[in-house]
């Protein structure tokens, strides 16, 4: 389970641009469940991931994932149990690397690197299984840098990577905003099949109503750092989007969005 114990986060503190987000914010996600996160620009969903996933810390309060204190855990030890796939497709890739090789280097991730060949005959087969189960050519462009893939493909590839080896959480910060409606689509769809397959903790912020209402067992909407909306389960199952369009309307018009 992961557990935000009464965060509080300040930006800016002691200057004229001074702006309080979370002040004794609370939020757990029970080990399994598929969070849909959504809200108007400000609300605090972004900020949220980045406190959990240590690329920004916190004033005060606790993060605890299973059990642990993680608070003050840097950015990259967290990154051995928390996997994340961002809006942009370039910032989980290397581009200089083919596709090959940065599958090799998500396979090796959290383990000791020693002198040797990082690509192996096995590890080239297992890969091409990998890459054609996702339906976008992707085992056919084995040796292609991926600087040169499509935003699609880079991002379907970020995600492979991000779930090879164990996590306990996985956070995905609008990873679809980038990409073209049916792209959005097809990686939504590879996101849902990972998650279950898996049978992964997941966080989804995402702009998409519709994909928050069709996707995953529970449903957050955020506000001013703190939660107004919050349905799980077959409440969550019975939300439309018209359902919680009004009020994410009213609070983006009262934001100024």
């Amino acid at each position: 389970m992961l557990e935000l114990q009464q965060i509080d986060k300040t930006f800016h503190r002691g200057t004229v641009n001074e702006s309080c987000l979370f002040r004794g914010f609370s939020f757990s996600v029970p080990v399994g469940q598929f969070v849909s996160v959504v809200g108007s620009n400000g609300s605090g969903k972004t900020t949220m991931l980045n406190i959990i996933g240590g690329s920004m810390p916190i004033d005060a309060g606790k993060i605890l994932l299973d059990g642990q204190d993680i608070t003050h855990m840097p950015e990259y030890r967290r990154a051995r149990r928390i996997g994340r796939v961002f809006q942009d497709p370039a910032r989980g890739t290397v581009p200089q690397l083919t596709v090959e090789e940065n599958l090799a280097l998500a396979k090796n991730k959290g383990k000791p690197y020693r002198l040797g060949f990082a690509l192996n005959r096995n590890d080239l087969a297992s890969y091409t299984e990998l890459l054609a189960q996702l339906g976008l050519g992707l085992e056919e462009k084995m040796q292609v840098p991926v600087g040169l893939l499509s935003g699609g493909q880079r991002q379907a590839l970020s995600l492979l990577m991000t779930t090879m080896t164990d996590i306990d959480l996985l956070l995905l910060d609008e990873h679809t905003a980038a990409l073209d409606p049916k792209t959005a689509e097809i990686i939504m769809q590879l996101t849902d099949r990972v998650v279950r397959e898996k049978k992964l903790t997941a966080i989804m912020v995402t702009h998409n109503l519709r994909y928050a209402v069709e996707y995953g067992n529970r449903l957050v909407m955020m506000n001013k750092g703190g939660i107004v909306i919050d349905r799980t389960g077959a409440e969550k199952e019975a939300l439309t989007v018209d359902d919680i369009l009004d009020t994410f309307n009213a609070i983006s018009i009262e934001c100024g969005n």
